[in-house]
């Protein structure tokens, strides 16, 4: 589809959705009324900037049902977010939204060479949480066959991709380097797995994790991007170009816009991603604040995809940590840790405040061959991450080096900070 039927086919949407959220929403028609404008208002793709801002604190505001534009029971499905604190935000499907997603999902894994000969192997968790049903239905919609393991008990996952013959594996990309330290273990040859790609998301990774979990598990390792509120793995997927997520735009339109002011950013520029529904129509949302920080990109691929790419995510606009005055996102640490042969891709930031002054303690995991309870050889070491780290971060950190699998490996999405400052402010 060329850059102009695909704008015609936004606009004609943008129109039907506002209409229909003004209509069916009572959150909406208030937030229009506010702005002092009417679905009129909207004629083309471009007049999106006129319509309201939807963030996860109106979702919680409405907690659970208020945002809802159709009867309940029109509603076949139920999901939230796997967030910790608070009331999770919650995200409601009609048939018609499934088969939406499912259509997305797909195009996401017969981008990555997937047919209906595959057995796919989703590690991702089962439940509230749309990695592990989405991946299932996208899965299961190109005729493929599916293993539903979810995610956790890891010898199992391994001895199962082994006897049932997985092809694709979809899970985190930190549960996928478990997975890969666990198939190493096993004494069961790589060349008896048939896997061959593999479906990584729901957390940030870098270009160092790919080529990692590539070397290891000897497949080829896909972006896949989603979140629960807009429609979780599917609403973007990496081609075979590997350079970044295509954006499945005629269900869901990006936009890029300014953290701190809201304006629309122009093509190129680094900012925070939106989604606006063009299709949805059990809980539609406009112009969501994803919090997640990327840049668009609209020239045909070299795929011959002519769908809006994404950089890969640099972080989120509340990953970001401050510290003595350095802005910090947890994936700059990672690169560095992965750029030094002597560690695993496994640490852990602590940050705090000790007399008014943040600090900052990152404990990383030495590789076996190279781990040493020498105070010399450990001195070296620590130096040279820490000097790394300040030329590349600006900062210092204090390192503690930890032995191998001293780091608790995670089966769903790893976390990689504790901000103790949180704790006391």
């Amino acid at each position: 589809m060329s850059r102009e039927q695909m704008r015609d086919l936004q606009s004609k949407r943008l129109r039907e959705i506002s209409k229909y959220v003004y209509e069916n929403t009572p959150f909406y028609k208030r937030k229009f009324d506010e702005l002092g404008i009417t679905p009129d208002d909207i004629k083309d793709i471009d007049d999106i900037v006129k319509l309201p801002f939807t963030n996860k604190l109106d979702l919680r505001d409405n907690y659970p049902f208020g945002l809802r534009a159709v009867p309940m029971s029109d509603i076949v499905r139920i999901h939230a977010s796997s967030g910790t604190t608070g009331k999770p935000v919650v995200v409601l499907y009609t048939k018609k939204d499934l088969e939406t997603w499912q259509e997305a999902i797909s195009r996401a894994f017969t981008a990555y060479g997937a047919t209906k000969e595959d057995i796919f192997q989703v590690s991702y968790g089962y439940g509230l949480f749309t990695g592990g049903l989405g991946a299932h239905d996208g899965a299961q919609h190109i005729g493929a066959s599916v293993i539903p393991m979810s995610s956790g008990n890891t010898e199992k996952q391994v001895a199962l991709m082994h006897d049932f013959g997985a092809t694709t594996l979809c899970c985190t990309p930190s549960y996928a380097l478990f997975l890969a330290e666990t198939i190493a273990e096993s004494g069961i040859p790589r060349d008896e797995f048939k896997l061959r790609i593999g479906a990584f998301g729901a957390e940030p990774w870098t270009e160092a994790i790919r080529r990692d979990i590539e070397s290891k598990l000897k497949i080829k390792a896909y972006d896949i991007y989603g979140l629960s509120e807009v429609a979780g793995p599917g609403v973007g997927y990496e081609c075979e170009c590997q350079n970044g997520p295509h954006l499945n735009e005629d269900f869901y339109y990006p936009e890029i816009v300014d953290p701190t002011t809201g304006k629309q950013l122009p093509e190129g520029t680094v900012g925070e991603l939106c989604f606006t529904h063009l299709n949805k129509e059990g809980m539609p949302l406009m112009r969501y604040r994803t919090h997640d920080l990327t840049a668009l990109h609209y020239e045909k691929c070299a795929c011959g995809r002519t769908l809006v790419k994404m950089d890969r995510i640099m972080g989120r606009c509340d990953d970001m940590l401050i510290i003595r005055g350095v802005n910090v996102f947890p994936t700059q640490i990672e690169d560095v840790i992965m750029q030094l042969k002597e560690f695993e891709p496994h640490y852990i930031l602590v940050v705090d405040r000790v007399n008014n002054t943040d600090t900052s303690e990152l404990h990383v995991e030495v590789k076996k061959e190279y781990y040493s309870t020498d105070p010399a050889a450990q001195k070296a070491l620590m130096h040279k991450i820490k000097d790394k780290l300040k030329s590349v971060i600006g900062l210092g950190f204090y390192v503690v080096l930890v032995e191998p699998k001293g780091i608790e490996r995670s089966t769903g999405k790893a976390k990689r900070v504790i901000d103790k400052r949180k704790l006391k402010d």
